[in-house]
Order: structure tokens, then sequence, then C-alpha cells
């Protein structure tokens, strides 16, 4: 039995003019408008990061697995500033960005950091990138320069054969997830030169909190068809819901309505396996078309947190970044003369829903190596008791920033 949640990469990149439509005033709704450019960068990693939430689900045989399709999109487009010839070409597919130039695949990138760190007063977005290199290996200054400049990275030269090394890394990543993940790397090689680093954190209060009085005990239904009893959240709102011959969907919102969680129910003889396997670009965009503003939706909703880490290597090598890997044919001369692959793509992630809201963090670590009743009105029940898929979008991109499947509810401490 499998728990899933996969924070999904937000793909919506956004032009200097977008930066510019966020308004400054604190009671006054911010929005988003993209150029076609960032509309078509937003169309390119939403396919990436459901492939490989996909993929992930497909692979996994461990019950709670969770994974940022975000931070790995935005470490990888620190490497992909490294990459030339083949291994350049494969990230580009890779990533969908094939088309478009590296100019606009960073500019972009740059304004999507800035302008979702901004959107809400009431939610807590933070996005940090980081560049430590081992001290003595020469780096190419444009590299560097261009990963400053787009990705605000900040940048370091260590003494990687010193314990010190690892100290100042994984105290980076605790830092900038707020100790919700306190370590990303056990250990340096002597041959590794370089560590690209992503790190996101996401905390945010519902728009309507659950009621903490009434979380009660109730049962939910494994995959198995056996039941276990475990700690539901319950709350009465008017919220967007949707249902289809396969799911039935709420988005609950938090702050003032910017970023919001989709949760999809399969209906009774559906699975959350069978709404995975419809998960593409092209159904995402028609079931977010569906939503209808409901009066009286009861949601009654497990709490859970939990934490995953996991290597990317294999499941980016499947789908397609395969030279980058290669310890004779990567080609990330655009780093340094001198020979580099990447060895391992590390990731962990942290996940807390309760009856407040949500708190989320990401790290992503590239490691370069050398070589009703009565009169009552009519109320909608939407009962989650059974394994189910969710995401957390911003509103006027549509960009998914959070999906992922519950199978097996759990939320420990």
């Amino acid at each position: 039995m499998k728990t899933i949640f996969v924070l999904l990469s937000i793909t919506c990149l956004v032009s200097f003019a977008s930066c510019n439509s966020i308004e400054s005033e604190p009671n006054q709704d911010k929005k988003i408008e993209l150029d076609s450019k960032s509309a078509q960068l937003v169309e390119a990693n939403n396919e990436f990061g459901l492939e490989l939430f996909r993929k992930i689900t497909e692979s996994s045989t461990q019950e709670n697995l969770m994974i940022s399709p975000l931070s790995v999109s935005l470490a990888l487009g620190m490497a992909y500033n490294g990459a030339n010839g083949d291994t350049k070409t494969e990230m580009e597919e890779l990533l969908r960005v094939n088309g478009l130039t590296t100019e606009q695949i960073n500019a972009s990138y740059q304004m999507l950091i800035q302008a979702l760190q901004s959107l809400d007063e009431d939610v807590t977005f933070e996005i940090a990138n980081a560049i430590y290199y081992m001290n003595g290996f020469s780096v190419k200054q444009n590299f560097l320069d261009l990963n400053k400049t787009y990705y605000d990275a900040e940048v370091d030269d260590l003494d990687f054969s010193s314990p010190s090394a690892l100290e100042t890394i994984n105290g980076w990543v605790a830092e900038k997830t707020h100790d919700k993940i306190t370590k990303i790397l056990d250990q340096l090689s002597p041959y590794d030169r370089m560590v690209l680093l992503n790190a996101i954190y996401f905390y945010g209060n519902w728009t309507t909190h659950f009621d903490e009085n009434g979380t009660q005990m109730k049962e939910f239904y494994l995959s198995d068809g056996s039941a276990k009893e475990v700690e539901t959240m319950s709350k009465e709102d008017k919220l967007p819901y949707s249902t289809n011959d396969l799911f039935s969907a709420v988005q609950i919102p938090y702050g003032t309505g910017q970023y919001n969680m989709t949760i999809l129910l399969p209906q009774s003889g559906k699975t959350s396996g069978d709404v995975i396997e419809s998960l593409n670009n092209e159904n995402w965009k028609n079931w977010s078309k569906d939503f209808e503003e409901t009066e009286h939706v009861v949601v009654n909703l497990p709490r859970f947190k939990f934490g995953f880490e996991t290597g990317l290597n294999n499941i980016l090598k499947e789908m397609g970044m395969v030279k980058a890997f290669s310890d004779t044919e990567a080609n990330f001369s655009n780093i340094s003369d001198q020979f580099l692959y990447i060895s391992s793509v590390i990731h962990k992630t942290y996940i807390d829903v309760n009856e407040t809201g949500t708190e989320a963090a990401a790290v992503t670590a590239v490691v370069f190596t050398t070589n009703s009743i009565g009169n009552e009105p009519p109320k909608t029940y939407f009962t989650v008791n059974r394994p189910f898929v969710f995401a957390i979008t911003e509103k006027d991109t549509g960009a998914i920033l959070f999906i992922g499947e519950v199978q097996n509810p759990v939320y420990e401490d």
C-alpha cells in the first residue's frame, strides 16, 4: 500500500510585463498575466511534471512518497546553463522547452521566482538556489553569472574534503526549508566538484480553517479493501466543485484564494490509479474548466504529515536525459573545461496538512562529478474515505503547484 504526494512544478513562467501587473496595494488582489512565451513554458513544464508524477507512481514500492518537480525543474534549469551538445538537447526535450532560447528560458524562470514569492500576503512561498563548488576547481564565470542573475543563486567555493563542506551545504538546506529538511547529502566523494541546490518552502493557511473540535476518528478504506481509523478534519463551505464519471473534486483555497488545494476523489468503482493514468496536460486543462462554485459543500479530509527522499537518476534517464549521467559522454563544457557529469540528483520533501493549513518543503541537489434535512439548505457531501488525488494550483495561470495521491493517510510526528 503506498501513499503518494507529489509537489508538482509551477511551470508558469512570467514575463517582465507580468511582474509589473502584480499590484503592490496590500488589500488589492494580485494577478499574473502571461505573455505567449511564458504561457508556452507553463504548458511545457506542466507536461513534464505530470509525466514525472506518473513514472514515480509506477516505479515506487514505498508507502509514502513525495516529490517536487518545481524544485527538480529549477535545479535542472541551473544545470542546463552548463550543458552543451547532445546533453543540452536531451535536457531541453526532458523539460519540453526545445524551440525556446536559453535566454527566454532563463528570463521566464527569473520572473516566475520573483512573481510567485509576492502573490499572497497570507501565503509564504519561498524559493532559494545555491551553487557550491570545490575550491581550486575552475568554473567558467559566465555559468556562475547566469545562475546568479536569473536564479538569484548563492555561489561559494568550499573545501569538499573537509567535513565543514557538508555542514555548510546541509545547513543551507535547513535554513531555507525552515528546518523541515535538515540534510540533503550524507557525503561528498573525492571526485565531486559541484553541487547545485534548489529549496522551496510553502506555508498557507486555509481561507476558512477546519474546525479543530470537529476532527474525529473516521474510517479510511485502503486499496486492499481493509479499513483503518484516521484523524479526519471536517468543515462546510462554499467551494468550487466538479464531478464526472472518473472522480468528484473540490478546490479548497488558501489565503486570499490565489493558491488552492484540489482534491480528486475517485468515483465508486474507480481508483486513484485510474485518475493518475488519465493525468495529462489536456485532461488537466479540461477538468480545471468544470469547477462551479457550490454552496454547502461538506468536506471530510484526513490529516496527513510525512517526509520522503529519493534519487531521481533512473527516472530522469527513462524520461530521456541519458548523456548528462554518462561518465564518458556528458557535455557540461559551459561549466568548466574539465570533464563533468551528473552523478546524482537527490530529492527530499516534507508535507503537513492539518486544520490550519498546509506546510511543505522540498530540496533538490544536483551533484556534478568528474570522471439536506427539513428546511435546511441542500448540502453536497464530499467525504474523503478512500484513496484520492489532490493538487494545489495558482488561480490566474492555472499552473499546478503540488499534486499527489494518498492511499494510506498518515500524520507523522
